[in-house]
Formats: structure tokens, C-alpha cells, sequence
């Protein structure tokens, strides 16, 4: 009844939709058909390819990264993997999770890292656990230690008049709390927790990047390196692109054609047409509407 009262209603406009899906299905076998003529090196889609998995912004949770890392190594097509890192890094063990996945993962196909403008802290501890590294001379990277914060808002608390009542079953329960000072043994033992995750990241560097521990430790005092100083200092193997990194990677998945690999991304299980489809329909829904 909904259906057959828009007919009647707007007949002018169900006439654009039919005529704008008519148009879009034409536009794309046109587009598609171009397409194989301007790149006919290119596998058709469904071939063996490179998986790329992102691993974007700040490090809080592991799980998608850690999710799209095992469709990828689960993917028959996908022979060798691209891990293309923007990260300032975040939390340890997220870090640690997604470096450990990565390790596991090199065992059954290969990993190369790909740095684009900023692969620091947690960025970099997850870079290392791939085979090769690559790095844009003024990528910004590094930065291997581990910082804590705590607010201390006692000053504001005594002059506002807010107070609170702590019941707490151990002395240090409530460690960081900002409505006091921390105590000298609450430091001591912060510090003791840092230092040992940094010692982690140190190793891990030192042994990844098949570097001396001492020579490690210079540099893990936090600062952040260019990528030009990082390949001098060993950190990363060469200078390159996402694309130099997936060419990389096609080769030494054994793919017959390591210079023009097809890219496999999270999710590209849909058949081809339908992700085609859908984004020129993205592209053209303003200009239809309009």
C-alpha cells in the first residue's frame, strides 16, 4: 500500500531513482571495463594479493587490529602482509598484544611494517615484530620509553573544600590519587613498574633489530627520531612507501608479479561488483540528489 501511494505521489521522483540505478549500472561496467584496459597487468579481482592492515591513531585496544591480523592470515589469497602504522603509540599491553600477533603471524606469511608520518612508542614496538621495516626519511618514529601521569589536585580540592573518605584494604591501594601528594614509597614503586616495562621494550628492540642492548638503551630515553636517523641507528631497514613496503612483501610472498600487487583489505570478501558498485553510488548519491 506504502509502495503503490509513492508511485502515485511522486511518480517524477521514482522516475530519477530508476533512471539514476539504470545509470549507475552502466557507469560502473563502463568504469570497470576502462579500468582492466589502463591497468591490464593487474590480477582480476579474487586473486592471490597483499593484505594490508591499518593500524591508525592512538593505541588503547588491540582488538580490531588483532582481528584483521587473523582474517588476513586465514585468507588463502593473502600471501604476505603489510602493516601500515600512523600511531603516537598509547597503552603498553596493547602494544605488546599487537607486536606479539604480529610475530605469530610472520611465522606463517610475511610481515613487513610500512611507517607513514608518525609510527612512535607503541607504533614502533608494533613495527618491530615484522620481518622489514620501512620508513620515509622525515617519518617521525622511536621514541622507545613508557610514561605515567597523575593529577595532583589537592591545592584545588583544599580551596573549594572538597574532601573525600578512603576505606582501602593495603597501604597503597590508593596510589595516584589526586587528591594528595604521592608518598616516597608510592614513587619508588611506580618507577619500579616503569623501569621494568621499559627494560621489556629495550629487549625487544635490542632483539629484533638485532642490535647490542647498550646501543638500545642510548636511544630509549624517549626521544623521537626522523626517519633518516632511524635507518643510521638501525631502527628501520630502508626508506620507502606503502607501496615500496607491499611490493616488498608480494615478493617475498612469492607472488608472480611483486611490482603491481593486488591490494586485499579487511572486509574484500564482497564480491567485486558489489563493492564497486557501492562506492560510485558513495560518489554520485550528491550529484543524483542534487
Amino acid at each position: 500500500m506504502t509502495q503503490r501511494l509513492f508511485r502515485q505521489e511522486h511518480p517524477v521522483l521514482l522516475g530519477f531513482i530508476i533512471l539514476g540505478c539504470i545509470f549507475l549500472v552502466f557507469w560502473g561496467g563502463i568504469a570497470f571495463f576502462i579500468s582492466r584496459l589502463t591497468h591490464p597487468g593487474r590480477d582480476l579481482p579474487g586473486g592471490p594479493g597483499v593484505g594490508v592492515v591499518e593500524l591508525f591513531g592512538p593505541i588503547f585496544s588491540p582488538e580490531d587490529t588483532l582481528a584483521d591480523r587473523a582474517e588476513m592470515r586465514s585468507n588463502d589469497k593473502v600471501k604476505a602482509i603489510v602493516l601500515r602504522i600512523d600511531s603516537p603509540g598509547g597503552a603498553v599491553g596493547a602494544a605488546q598484544e599487537i607486536y606479539a600477533e604480529v610475530l605469530r603471524t610472520d611465522k606463517v606469511k610475511p610481515v613487513i611494517a610500512s611507517m607513514g608520518s608518525l609510527a612512535a612508542s607503541g607504533g614502533y614496538y608494533a613495527a618491530i615484530g615484522a620481518r622489514k621495516i620501512y620508513a620515509n626519511p622525515g617519518t617521525l618514529t622511536g621514541s622507545i620509553g613508557v610514561i605515567a601521569k597523575f593529577a595532583n589536585l589537592k591545592e584545588l580540592f583544599d580551596k573549594i573544600g572538597y574532601r573525600s573518605e578512603v576505606i582501602k584494604s593495603g597501604a597503597l591501594k590508593d596510589m595516584g590519587s589526586p587528591e594528595r601528594e604521592m608518598t616516597d614509597e608510592e614513587r619508588q614503586l611506580l618507577q619500579s613498574v616503569l623501569d621494568s616495562v621499559h627494560d621489556q621494550f629495550i629487549e625487544a628492540v635490542a632483539e629484533r633489530r638485532n642490535l647490542p642492548e647498550e646501543t638500545v638503551r642510548k636511544l630509549a630515553d624517549g626521544r623521537v627520531l626522523s626517519g633518516e636517523q632511524a635507518l643510521n641507528a638501525g631502527l628501520v631497514d630502508e626508506y620507502g612507501n606503502l607501496t615500496d613496503a607491499a611490493e616488498a612483501a608480494a615478493a617475498a610472498g612469492g607472488l608472480e608479479n611483486p611490482d603491481d600487487p593486488q591490494l586485499i583489505y579487511p572486509g574484500d570478501d564482497q564480491p567485486f561488483w558489489v563493492k564497486f558498485l557501492a562506492t560510485e553510488a558513495e560518489s554520485m548519491l550528491p550529484a543524483l540528489l542534487r
